[in-house]
């Protein structure tokens, strides 16, 4: 690594374990992701030299897979298994409101995005799409759109949802309402190292693969299939979580640049009136589907709320909102819409 982005770095988990634990002593909700978050995307913004280290936010995403898989118990993915019917349904809905959100981003803003009227419908339908940012950005280039644009759209989106649901549910008292405990609670040096060793070959295997999220899916799947055949090795240590916590934090401020404010502010405004939007009409479905399924409000809001899995599984984990439902329901829809948006929209089905 050269000299210059080493003090980048260094400037940058500085600055943000500084906030995280003064957002701590304040008693902030998710202070060790909210607060570097908050505080690297207004140094961002500000032109300062801020830095994500893409192996530290591998590492974080690593360790909170690795965290999330403990949940698994024989007990509760027999629970999860039952929800199966739900969460196709919140699949369905995950698509049906990208497209909406997409097709009213169209309408808002046509008149002022350059382009053709094709480049236009995919900009505003790959930006409406509730899935990973990068994910989404590289579909979006390949049906010809505006990359900038989606990029800018996803990570607003993600900004807000993130800040906004952690927040907004400690305010009202969803804390411990529906909680989950992992399956090991002591930690284990020996089987740590055995829990590490494992849960990064799975990591490293789905990166070989190509496929999304890799660092975080493969730890987590690997994790899952431990606790799920009742093997328990080790509990996770609450400051290697918080130092995940803080690097994942970081990577999602640093995408906010001075030129990031300056990027179709109009695009920006839709962008964030619609994520608005999309939190309320997504809060009214989890609390349908919780008066359906008789599992709490607040577990499937975080369930079906238009962030990502990460985010919102560190959300439920931190506030103790059915972690392994959250989870799953952020993951089956986030494999479908990877599989399923960009064929829906080569077909016309969903322009």
């Amino acid at each position: 690594m050269p000299a210059s982005v080493f003090l980048r770095v260094a400037a940058t988990l500085a600055l943000a374990l500084a906030t995280a634990l003064a957002f701590a002593w304040l008693h902030t909700p998710l202070p060790w992701m909210l607060g570097p978050l908050l505080a690297t995307a207004a140094a961002s913004v500000a032109n300062a030299p801020t830095h994500s280290w893409t192996p530290l936010r591998n590492a974080g995403q690593w360790v909170i897979g690795a965290a999330l898989g403990l949940y698994f118990t024989p007990q509760v993915t027999a629970l999860v298994g039952q929800l199966w019917w739900a969460i196709l349904l919140g699949i369905a809905w995950a698509l049906l409101l990208g497209w909406a959100f997409g097709r009213g981003l169209h309408r808002l803003v046509q008149r002022h995005l350059p382009g053709t009227a094709a480049e236009q419908r995919a900009t505003s339908y790959f930006a409406g799409a509730i899935g990973g940012a990068s994910e989404m950005t590289l579909l979006a280039e390949r049906a010809g759109a505006r990359t900038d644009l989606v990029a800018a759209a996803h990570s607003l989106r993600l900004l807000i949802v993130t800040l906004t649901l952690p927040l907004a549910m400690a305010w009202i008292g969803m804390h411990g309402v529906d909680p989950s405990l992992p399956g090991p609670r002591e930690v284990q040096p020996g089987g740590l190292a055995l829990l590490a060793a494992a849960t990064g070959a799975g990591a490293w295997a789905m990166a070989r693969t190509g496929r999304a999220n890799p660092w975080f899916l493969g730890a987590l799947l690997v994790a899952m299939g431990l606790t799920m055949s009742g093997i328990e090795l080790s509990a996770i240590p609450q400051p290697l979580t918080n130092a995940a916590q803080l690097v994942i934090g970081i990577s999602l401020g640093v995408r906010f640049r001075a030129e990031f404010v300056h990027t179709a502010p109009r695009w920006l405004v839709a962008v964030s009136l619609g994520t608005v939007g999309m939190l309320g009409v997504c809060a009214l479905f989890g609390m349908l589907l919780a008066h359906l399924t008789g599992l709490h409000p607040a577990t499937l809001v975080l369930g079906t709320s238009p962030g990502g899995i990460a985010e919102m599984a560190i959300t439920a984990k931190v506030l103790q909102l059915g972690v392994p439902v959250v989870t799953a329901f952020q993951v089956c829809r986030l494999v479908a819409v990877l599989i399923l948006v960009e064929p829906l929209y080569r077909r016309g089905w969903l322009r």
